[in-house]
């Protein structure tokens, strides 16, 4: 593989992430629509949200999403990855591993605590891969609720 490289996205990132989100929507099979270029500017203005790119070379391989969570029992914050998705042809080649543990980094850099995640108990993959990455899982159930 090319030489891998991560970068935080931000101001002036729009095609990366568009790049990025396109490689999430594939990889978990969804449909997405396009953003407007103004919602995926203010994504990128705001501090609070994490766009993490992966690179061989220039082609964006890989990435993901995650939000900054202000925490009301200390003044301070956590970081929940919400979304990591690596492209179908670069799997099992350390893209995801390097993900996590640059995001941990920047994390750390930026004085945020735990980084989290949630992760289907079904996906025996996901599971495995974040436990191989250190994760200590935590039993919880996530609700969902649908505004009527």
């Amino acid at each position: 593989m090319d030489a891998l490289r991560t970068k935080r996205l931000g101001p002036g990132d729009r095609e990366a992430a568009r790049a990025v989100f396109a490689v999430m929507a594939q990889a978990f099979a969804e449909e997405a629509r396009p953003l407007p270029d103004d919602y995926v500017d203010a994504l990128l203005q705001s501090d609070a949200f994490w766009v993490l790119a992966a690179f061989a070379d220039k082609s964006i391989i890989g990435g993901l999403t995650a939000h900054t969570l202000p925490l009301t029992r200390s003044p301070s914050a956590e970081l929940f990855i919400y979304d990591l998705a690596v492209h179908q042809d670069h799997r099992r080649r350390g893209v995801g591993r390097r993900l996590i543990l640059d995001v941990r980094d920047a994390a750390r850099a930026a004085n945020l605590g735990d980084v989290v995640l949630a992760a289907d108990q079904e996906d025996t993959y996901a599971l495995e891969f974040y436990r191989a990455q250190g994760g200590a899982a935590a039993l919880a159930t996530i609700f969902t609720f649908t505004p009527e």
